[in-house]
């Protein structure tokens, strides 16, 4: 049963961020410097597409005040606080997304491969790997290349190796034909290889199984070798403050294990929805999924990220799956709302864009939604929830400042009251 009274005592407040990764909520003024259209809105558009979108709880915290989006009302008193954010770094992808989040912003893009990867790249991947060669270059849908090339790797062996909108290098390889053990360090050898011009924000393995035209890639072993961020990160600046941060699903490749003390990966977004909504009700083993030995007083950051709107639905244009999808979420968040403590603070944005309407298959250079919800603030006049543009994402770590007593001067400014009040 969850505690309903309040705590006067700042030390025991947690809070949790929520990633809906590729979330958009509308073209952002440089869009056509991405590529993209002036039409782009993530949250709109699909919304559109499925004839209205059901999401209830979102509509509480105000998501239908900051967009018109068809089946998601506006509030007349939203019970959250609710805006968007105008990303500051260079690029539209998922590792500038998330450590703007945590307070840097990237001045420089990741390198792209719109024809695919330089020979000399490949030629030294298949000599340090002995691979003896591969499959594809060249930018592709993750389940489309399977369907194409699937059949071919496993009777050559040779891996698929293909890039995105995003600034990555993906290998794809059957479990059957080459092991999982295989695949990862060949994914290691790659990140070694891509440095200095072309030093990818990450190397992914993608290992899939089943048989032709019915391959499925294993979400739950996927790797990601991202590069480590530039600097420290409110991730670091918390968990050397004596708190335990807790990163779920892909969390922890995008930061490469920094600033965390514990964390899990997750194959669906069920998975993250349920690691996250145990995590606060104290119903998991935490030393089971501690990656870190830090002193830690207690959890007091999850972070987590649910990519199956990105991953399955926006880079594959299917419009109905990323509805669905977002209901999912939405269902679950009545769940963890329910579960939450009057100390608790929830955090609900994105990443960047990824239009499931849009051409292509890239990410689209959006505004996100910023949504954000406790029970202590429930009694604040509705004005004081809309808090309208705000240019950068960091400001999501200058409110956890706030709420979580912490002095970070390392990026943002607190969207919350300069006193947050638990009652």
């Amino acid at each position: 049963m969850v505690d309903n009274t309040a705590s006067q005592d700042k030390s025991k407040r947690r809070a949790v961020v929520m990633v809906i990764d590729g979330c958009g909520i509308g073209a952002a003024p440089d869009f056509a410097e991405y590529g993209d259209l002036a039409n782009c809105n993530t949250l709109a558009n699909t919304a559109r597409e499925v004839g209205g979108l059901a999401l209830p709880n979102m509509a509480r915290l105000g998501l239908g005040n900051i967009s018109d989006i068809k089946g998601v009302p506006a509030s007349q008193k939203a019970e959250g606080f609710f805006g968007r954010l105008q990303e500051e770094s260079h690029g539209k992808d998922t590792q500038t997304g998330h450590w703007e989040m945590m307070g840097i912003v990237s001045e420089t893009a990741f390198p792209l491969y719109p024809n695919g990867f330089p020979q000399d790249v490949i030629d030294r991947f298949i000599a340090e790997t002995g691979c003896k060669g591969i499959l594809c270059n060249k930018p592709a849908s993750g389940t489309q290349i399977l369907d194409e090339l699937g059949e071919e790797h496993q009777k050559t062996g040779l891996p698929i190796v293909y890039t995105s909108g995003d600034s990555v290098f993906q290998i794809a390889c059957h479990v059957d034909t080459v092991p999982l053990a295989t695949l990862y360090k060949w994914c290691e050898i790659a990140r070694k290889i891509l440095d200095g011009p072309h030093r990818v924000g990450r190397v992914i393995a993608r290992p899939f199984d089943g048989q032709p035209g019915s391959y499925k890639r294993r979400s739950g072993d996927r790797h990601d070798y991202a590069v480590p961020p530039p600097r420290d990160t409110f991730l670091d600046y918390a968990l050397n403050s004596g708190l335990g941060v807790f990163g779920v699903g892909k969390i922890e490749d995008i930061f490469v294990g920094h600033g965390l003390s514990h964390a899990k990966h997750t194959g669906t977004n069920a998975e993250g929805l349920e690691l996250t909504l145990k995590a606060l009700e104290g119903d998991l083993d935490m030393k089971s999924i501690e990656i870190a030995k830090t002193k830690q007083d207690r959890l007091g950051l999850i972070f987590t990220n649910l990519v199956d709107t990105d991953s399955l639905y926006g880079h594959r244009r299917d419009v109905k799956g990323y509805g669905q999808a977002l209901v999912e979420i939405d269902q679950w968040l009545g769940r963890i709302m329910k579960a939450m403590r009057p100390d608790d603070l929830l955090i609900i944005s994105s990443d960047h864009g990824n239009d499931p309407t849009a051409p292509g298959t890239d990410h689209t250079r959006e505004y996100v939604p910023l949504l954000a919800y406790s029970p202590a603030l429930a009694t604040l006049p509705g004005s004081a929830f809309d808090i309208g543009t705000r240019p950068g994402f960091a400001d999501i770590a200058g409110s956890l400042s706030n709420w979580l007593d912490l002095d970070w001067t390392g990026g943002g400014r607190s969207f919350l009251p300069p006193v947050a009040p638990v009652n």
